[in-house]
């Protein structure tokens, strides 16, 4: 870490990302103080909070939509935003006030607190920045129990690596993507004109234990948590017949990457990454026979073949320019983070039971 980092600031801590993240730097920085400031909108939250106290990690119910919120923190080294509306989905059918104003607003707020007091940041970023458009015309076929892509090393920002960070980002992304590539290009104008260091990793989807699962966010631990507590699946969109691909990133090796970024801002700043499992893929079919034999029971999986506006049949990320500038690489594979949630699962079933079976 920078010498000079005392304070860090994870704003969204006590959500899944952001509660691994503080809770680890408290292990791993114990003369750094760890704030998180969370709203606790999102159900399930309230289960860091223990966690958090337990650990000597400061906690400020607070939201970042709220600048005197982030006032209240005062001067931090570090700010990790991991705050967000984290569905893909909102927006559709709604009013995108909520997205909008937490994505956007409350960035622009995060980076407002950073201009007036100094410190770096790390922003989480995502995959979705990219447009729908063009990732649901990349050449895919059905090969086994998966879309497979077709040699394309031609195109753009897409070869047998995956997706990179030059993929096109012309067309329309879902509103949740557009707040967060709006995000991005406020951050690079907040380095231009204020001298803020910064750096943005675009995440795809991470998984693993704490984290509250639900179809548009945490499709891992709903798979699993149905397999084991019972409930309805199905596979959605395209047919409906469970073939399409998502690189899967275990929180912990998220954690890894930060801690080396943290540990040398100077060198990545204005670096954007694609941070995602890469190798690490899998179906929705491939998942459904991996929950099946670690719980020895199969669900008769639904099928909807509707597909919906924000739906995407392949997502790998292409990690090389992070690799390359870093040195990391995920270490756990999906057997690992199948596991490590598995083993969550039934540890604290009391409680999540009546959250992830519904």
């Amino acid at each position: 870490m920078d010498c000079a980092a005392r304070r860090i600031l994870v704003t969204g801590g006590a959500g899944f990302v952001g509660s691994h993240l503080a809770l680890s730097l408290r292990r791993d920085q114990p003369d750094t103080q760890i704030i998180v400031l969370d709203n606790l909108k999102r159900r399930g939250s309230e289960f860091s909070l223990p966690r958090l106290r337990d650990f000597g990690v400061t906690f400020i119910h607070g939201d970042v939509r709220a600048a005197e919120d982030l006032d209240a923190v005062g001067p931090v080294d570090v700010l990790v935003e991991c705050s967000a509306e984290p569905s893909v989905h909102a927006g559709y059918g709604a009013t995108p006030g909520y997205v909008v104003n937490t994505n956007l607003i409350g960035l622009i707020n995060c980076l407002e607190h950073l201009r007036r007091h100094g410190g770096d940041l790390v922003f989480l970023s995502s995959s979705r920045v990219y447009p729908i458009a063009p990732l649901r015309a990349l050449p895919l076929e059905p090969r086994g129990e998966r879309l497979t892509p077709i040699h394309a090393a031609d195109q753009p920002g897409w070869s047998d690596a995956g997706i990179s960070e030059e993929f096109p980002l012309r067309g329309a992304r879902s509103l949740y993507g557009a707040t967060k590539l709006a995000a991005e290009l406020l951050i690079e104008e907040y380095r231009a004109l204020y001298g803020l260091r910064a750096i943005i990793n675009r995440s795809g989807v991470i998984a693993g234990p704490w984290q509250m699962g639900k179809v548009d966010q945490g499709f891992v631990v709903l798979w699993l948590a149905r397999h084991l507590y019972g409930g309805p699946l199905a596979y959605s969109g395209f047919g409906g017949k469970g073939l399409q691909v998502r690189d899967i990133l275990h929180v912990a090796d998220v954690y890894d990457l930060l801690a080396l970024q943290i540990g040398d801002v100077a060198r990545h700043d204005g670096a954007t990454y694609n941070v995602g499992g890469a190798s690490i893929n899998v179906s929705l079919r491939e998942l459904t026979a991996k929950c099946a034999a670690i719980t020895n029971r199969r669900l008769d999986i639904g099928a909807d073949q509707a597909t919906r506006a924000a739906d995407i049949p392949y997502y790998v990320s292409d990690i090389s320019r992070v690799c390359a500038a870093t040195g990391w690489q995920p270490k756990r594979d999906i057997d690992t983070i199948l596991a490590d949630i598995a083993r969550w699962l039934v540890d604290e079933r009391a409680q999540l039971e009546p959250i992830l079976r519904a």
